[in-house]
């Protein structure tokens, strides 16, 4: 869905604030029935430890690359980590090992596609069903991309993501605002915090994300290109949660931006639009560029024509990151130790 204007935070026209005003009956039922839920449901132990990379609003606040991250130094702690993900924007409900080489985003959806080039991915609507299978496969941990306020799956570490030029937004829960649960609730459950800033120079500003008084952990990261754009004309185009990201960081690279279209998050390309995106591109005698995630809801055949704008996640403090995990990789190797 497209984040609608009342959601940001200096939406404060009569028009935002009655938008807000007349939700607010939905926002506290959806409120209350997420609390209830969370507090009613029993979690299942997979039998191997859980790490949820999840956030508190809805919309892309970095999880994805977090999660591949994540992934990689798993993978340098000699660990068998798999992903297991609801599929969101996917067709199958699982449980189901993810082939790049035989599913594609309306299967699957995009997320599991992309992080299916790092690790093992299982989507999975039923989260213990589908970490009981990784499990018997020989997952040593799972990773969940998302699933914060998904109670069903004991998890032994869960981290917030939290974007930290946007923020809470308008600061009320969906559908009056961006957020899933009231700020509060969702950072009582969190055992870590990464904020993700433009650069590693910008400073998050603590105070107004509500992390002042959390004795939790609190680790810095950004998103940062791992090449240069092509020397050529560009026309980006993105459907992420927040695309002007992708084009200022494009531009942040030295990329010559003659054009950019936004589309909303997990957006499903049609033959028209890309055809209109061929046009412009045309027009300006430029090429296509766009995100990985967005490069693997294309059709196949069209994949070649666009150049892919690949990110990663960078920490500010990686050892922080590595103290996070490493309790997880002990546990996983004496249960590993203990089945085999």
């Amino acid at each position: 869905m497209k984040e609608p204007g009342f959601w940001q935070a200096d939406a404060n026209s009569p028009l935002h604030r009655a938008a807000r005003f007349a939700l607010s009956p939905l926002a506290a039922i959806y409120g209350w029935a997420g609390a209830r839920r969370i507090a009613k449901t029993e979690p299942v132990d997979p039998g191997i430890p859980v790490i949820c990379v999840g956030n508190i609003t809805l919309g892309g606040t970095g999880k994805t690359p977090i999660t591949q991250t994540i992934l990689k130094r798993l993978s340098d702690m000699s660990v068998t980590a798999h992903t297991l993900s609801r599929g969101y924007g996917g067709k199958e409900k699982g449980p189901l090992r993810v082939d790049p080489n035989f599913h594609n985003a309306t299967q699957v959806g995009d997320e599991p596609l992309l992080l299916a080039r790092t690790a093992p991915v299982w989507v999975s609507r039923d989260r213990p069903a589908g970490a009981k299978q990784a499990a018997k496969s020989g997952a040593q941990m799972l990773v969940m991309d998302d699933g914060h306020q998904n109670p069903t799956l004991k998890k032994h570490l869960s981290i917030c993501v939290i974007d930290g030029v946007a923020g809470w937004g308008a600061n009320r829960v969906f559908p009056a605002g961006p957020l899933r649960e009231q700020v509060a609730h969702g950072l009582a459950r969190a055992d870590a915090v990464i904020v993700i800033m433009p650069d590693d120079q910008t400073t998050p500003d603590y105070e107004g994300l509500c992390l002042a008084d959390l004795e939790i952990p609190i680790l810095h990261a950004w998103l940062a290109p791992t090449q240069t754009p092509p020397k050529e004309p560009l026309v980006a185009f993105a459907g992420i949660g927040r695309p002007a990201k992708v084009f200022d960081s494009l531009t942040a690279a030295g990329a010559n931006l003659v054009g950019t279209r936004a589309f909303p998050d997990h957006h499903p390309y049609t033959t028209l639009e890309l055809a209109a995106l061929h046009d412009l591109a045309r027009t300006h005698k430029a090429r296509l560029i766009t995100t990985e995630k967005d490069w693997v809801r294309l059709p196949v055949e069209m994949q070649g024509e666009i150049e892919i704008w690949p990110i990663q996640a960078q920490f500010a403090n990686p050892a922080a990151l590595d103290a996070l995990l490493e309790s997880l990789v002990d546990t996983a190797v004496d249960a590993a130790a203990a089945g085999g």
